[in-house]
């Protein structure tokens, strides 16, 4: 096999990687439909929905070794004599195990997407409790007040948001896409990444201190609908 087909490959592992996560991102959204449409008692397929997120943050995790070993393996190899591409194989199927052996359950729970999973079922669980049948369209009107409030523009990219991720430190919002790829840059140059909010005094912001909103994220979706109908 060449090294262009194995990147060839990877590229395609990465397309399905952001196909799962976009999944977890429906997975959460029918989570929440479930959590505020509960009456008094927890809907069991509210469990069942957290286990496949788990599943899905668990696939996740092991696609980012598998592409870190390949990689890591296939430019060890690079340097070497041609009969080295015969042991890629072994080398990288030893390492993978060596890493996903190592994964946690409290590592999985820590994923992103599961912490936004859950924070997202607390969220629409109390709203639910909340809410009641006579003040309805009340709450209706107060949802449309906020989402005309909330600012639904990302700092970096001066557009709509799409996947809004929170920072937990400052409390800031960011599309993710925009955000990752700073920090990513930053930390290429061997530096701190600051929040671009102006006037925050949050001069490091790590991608294990942002959170998604899916909270935020339903809102902007709903008022792109809402757009559109008008």
């Amino acid at each position: 096999m060449s090294f262009s087909a194995v990147h060839g490959t990877l590229s395609s592992l990465k397309l399905c990687q952001t196909d799962i996560l976009t999944g977890m991102n429906i997975v959460t959204d029918v989570a929440m439909d479930l959590a505020e449409a509960q009456d008094g008692e927890v809907n069991p397929g509210i469990k069942e929905l957290e286990t496949m997120i788990i599943e899905c943050a668990k696939l996740d995790r092991e696609i980012n070794y598998f592409v870190d070993v390949v990689q890591q393996v296939t430019s060890e190899v690079a340097t070497q004599p041609p009969e080295a591409m015969f042991s890629l194989s072994a080398k990288v199927k030893e390492q993978f195990a060596e890493k996903t052996a190592r994964l946690s359950d409290a590592e999985l729970h820590r994923h992103q997407k599961v912490v936004a999973f859950k924070d997202s079922i607390t969220n629409s669980s109390n709203q639910a409790n909340q809410v009641s049948t006579e003040n309805m369209e009340e709450v209706d009107e107060d949802i449309t007040v906020t989402q005309s409030q909330v600012n639904f523009t990302c700092p970096l990219t001066q557009v709509e948001m799409v996947n809004p991720l929170k920072n937990k430190k400052c409390n800031h919002h960011y599309d993710e896409v925009a955000i990752l790829n700073l920090i990513k840059t930053k930390h290429s140059q061997k530096k701190k990444c600051r929040c671009p909010v102006v006037g925050c005094g949050n001069s490091d912001v790590k991608e294990s201190d942002l959170v998604l909103d899916q909270m935020l994220r339903r809102k902007i979706q709903s008022q792109k609908r809402q757009g559109n109908r008008t």
